[in-house]
């Protein structure tokens, strides 16, 4: 029987690069740093690039938090010359951040620049030479962190991350991931590669070095081998995702109403789907994934507050709201302009006053310190509206409710307080102290959310007017 010849660190890059089946004629960018992983991933990209008709292109971000940097930089772009490979490379100042480190800061502008250089010179697939080593590492410490089954999936081969690249179109490929980092290191020596060695790699203060340099070895003598079986049960874990991405995707169907979630039909979930459901929903709205923790506390208090309880939960980048049985994702709004500081409502001087105007047949007119703009339609013949000639005669106000305001919409409605008719059209509690007032001579024209008083509107056969409230 023949024995089955391995594959080599050639035909593996070969193999998973035209899986992701670069166009003809394409642009094609790899991260260059220029350390050991990087430089055989340049080699290996040169050497299948020359085969085909695709433009290479190198690209090196420099942190500045080493002495040797500049060196770095200069040594990346020599290596490229000598290739004829283009080479670019962006400088990067880090934000000091306690919460994140360095490290996560590190990796957070590294990205971003390498999105921005893709962007520039119109790269769609950009390499980076992860292999098992660094997937086993992720793996490990996705699961001292306590991890669910999307951080136990270590690395994709492939995907999309605009989160951190700042392209959805960009896809980041990471051709070398089923490779030993020992086979790397036998490519390089074999072929003569130069690269450089960046002396942070040594410090134990970064997570991912503790594990290298203390905790790797130990499993290798104990274990050898782990690296690839670790890789293994990750690709399991893919699959285990893939399975509850596609069950949420199912659930969120059958429980989304318009842009909010169903509670009725939630509440007929397990607890483990709501949750699934749940991060799922979170992730489509490009939102940080909550603990588990988190996610517990909240579906709690969704679940089982009273039904007229004005619910909300604060998530770091949004807010979770209740009203009328559904669940809505609303964003964190700064405090406008024209909004009076309740705290101080009844302190006087420190009331904030009525914004004025005069309407002079603009289409529309801005307020930004109430977030938005007011549009004056003019109606066909026949159509309710407010006389135009009647409208530019008087001084008008904008405000937001004070509280005990009544409308009358129409002449055979009775008179009604806003929060009435608030309720009546479905208008959430926190988006009614956002909608403002236009009022003349102290009497209400026109409440945003509801519509026009009645008796504002002419019955004499002249031009008309709608107002109509945008918010920006």
């Amino acid at each position: 029987m023949k024995k089955q010849q391995t594959a080599t660190v050639a035909d593996i890059f070969a193999c998973a690069l035209d899986a992701c089946a670069p166009p003809v004629g394409s642009a094609v960018g790899i991260a260059l740093s220029g350390g050991l992983d990087s430089a055989a991933l340049l080699h290996l990209a040169h050497a299948w690039a020359q085969g085909r008709s695709v433009t290479l292109h190198a690209f090196h971000v420099h942190h500045g938090l080493s002495p040797n940097a500049d060196a770095w930089l200069a040594h990346c772009e020599q290596t490229c010359a000598d290739l004829g490979v283009p080479f670019e490379a962006r400088r990067v100042t880090l934000e000091k951040n306690a919460k994140t480190g360095t490290e996560e800061a590190a990796r957070k502008r590294r990205y971003a620049a390498l999105g921005e250089l893709c962007a520039v010179h119109g790269v769609r697939l950009l390499l980076t030479a992860h292999h098992q080593d660094d997937q086993a590492e992720t793996v490990l410490l996705q699961l001292l962190r306590g991890s669910g089954t999307a951080g136990l999936s270590g690395m994709d081969g492939a995907n999309s991350a605009p989160e951190l690249l700042g392209n959805p179109d960009l896809v980041m490929a990471r051709p070398l991931l089923s490779v030993a980092r020992k086979e790397l290191e036998a490519y390089v020596g074999q072929h003569g590669v130069a690269h450089i060695y960046d002396e942070s790699n040594d410090d134990p203060r970064f997570a991912r070095n503790a594990l290298r340099h203390q905790v790797m070895p130990v499993l290798a003598q104990a274990f050898p081998g782990f690296q690839e079986r670790f890789a293994r049960s990750a690709q399991h874990a893919q699959s285990a995702q893939r399975l509850l991405a596609e069950l949420a995707t199912q659930d969120l169907a059958a429980c989304l109403d318009d842009d909010c979630i169903t509670l009725a039909t939630l509440r007929e979930l397990s607890a483990d789907r709501c949750y699934n459901l749940l991060r799922h929903w979170f992730g489509t709205r490009g939102l940080r994934m909550p603990s588990t923790a988190w996610l517990a506390q909240m579906l709690a208090q969704l679940l089982e507050a009273r039904p007229d309880a004005q619910l909300l939960v604060t998530h770091p980048q949004c807010h979770v709201r209740r009203h009328r049985d559904r669940l809505y994702l609303t964003p964190k709004l700064d405090d406008l302009a024209g909004m009076r500081d309740k705290s101080d409502a009844n302190i006087p001087g420190l009331e904030k006053a009525s914004q004025q105007f005069t309407w002079r047949g603009e289409a529309s007119l801005a307020f930004p310190a109430y977030g938005g703009v007011l549009h004056f339609d003019v109606l066909a013949a026949g159509e309710q509206g407010i006389d135009i000639a009647w409208l530019q005669a008087q001084t008008l106000t904008i405000d937001f409710r004070q509280g005990g305001e009544r409308l009358k919409l129409a002449l055979n409605r009775p008179t009604k307080s806003l929060k009435y008719h608030y309720q009546a059209f479905g208008v959430p509690a926190w988006e009614r102290e956002r909608l403002p007032l236009v009022c003349a001579a102290q009497q209400l024209l026109y409440a945003a959310g509801i519509g026009l008083d009645c008796h504002c509107l002419s019955l004499l056969e002249r031009p008309r007017v709608a107002l109509r409230w945008l918010p920006c």
